[in-house]
C-alpha cells in the first residue's frame, strides 16, 4: 500500500505570483505533460483530488486512462492566502512575511488561514480514508503535500519541493504514523 501524492502540472500564471485558493487554468503544454505523467506515474487503485481545475483536470484525464473513479474533496484545496492571492510574493509588505516567518504555524497576516487550519484539514482528510490498503493516488498542491509530510512526521516537511507534474510516493512504513 502506498499514497502517491501528485503536485499538478504547470498553472497558466507568472512566475512569483501568490495563488493558494486562486482556481487557475492549466498551462498551455498541459497535454505534453500529462503524456509524461501517464508514461511514469505507478499503478493505483484510488484517487482523490482537490476541487481546484488545475488538479481537477489533471485527475479527470487520469482517471479516463486508468478507468478508476475520481473523488473529490474540498479539504485537499491549497491553502487560503486572503489577501495575498494573486499578488507577487515580492510585493508583500516585510512586517506581513515576517509576522508569519515570526509564528509559521497559527499567524495569518494575510487574513487567510493559518498553517495550523491547513493541517487540521489534511488530518481530517486523512481520517476519512477508507483504509490504506490500497495504492491511492492524490492529486494535490504542494501545500496540501507539505501538510501531509509533516502528518507522517518527514524532517523538513514545510519545506520540501516538488516540481509541477512530479509526484512523490509513501510507502507502508512511511504511513505506519498515520494510524
Amino acid at each position: 500500500m502506498a499514497l502517491i501524492l501528485l503536485r499538478p502540472t504547470q498553472p497558466d500564471i507568472a512566475e512569483g505570483i501568490c495563488y493558494g485558493q486562486s482556481d487557475l487554468p492549466l498551462a498551455s503544454d498541459f497535454e505534453a505533460q500529462l503524456q509524461r505523467l501517464c508514461d511514469t506515474l505507478p499503478g493505483f487503485s484510488r484517487l482523490y483530488t482537490s476541487p481546484f481545475q488545475r488538479c481537477h483536470i489533471l485527475a479527470a484525464h487520469l482517471s479516463s486512462a486508468r478507468g478508476i473513479p475520481v473523488f473529490v474533496d474540498p479539504r485537499l484545496m491549497e491553502m487560503n492566502f486572503g489577501n495575498w492571492e494573486n499578488q507577487a510574493w515580492n510585493d508583500i509588505s516585510r512586517p506581513e512575511l515576517d509576522a508569519w516567518a515570526d509564528d509559521f504555524h497559527h499567524a495569518r497576516p494575510h487574513g487567510g488561514e493559518s498553517v495550523a487550519d491547513l493541517s487540521t484539514r489534511v488530518s481530517s482528510f486523512l481520517a476519512d480514508l477508507p483504509d490504506l490498503s490500497e495504492d491511492t493516488l492524490i492529486v494535490c498542491h504542494a501545500g496540501i503535500i507539505r501538510a501531509l509530510l509533516a502528518e507522517i512526521d518527514a524532517e523538513n516537511a514545510w519545506q520540501y519541493k516538488l516540481s509541477f507534474g512530479d509526484w512523490i510516493r509513501l510507502d507502508e512504513h512511511e504511513l505506519s504514523a498515520l494510524r
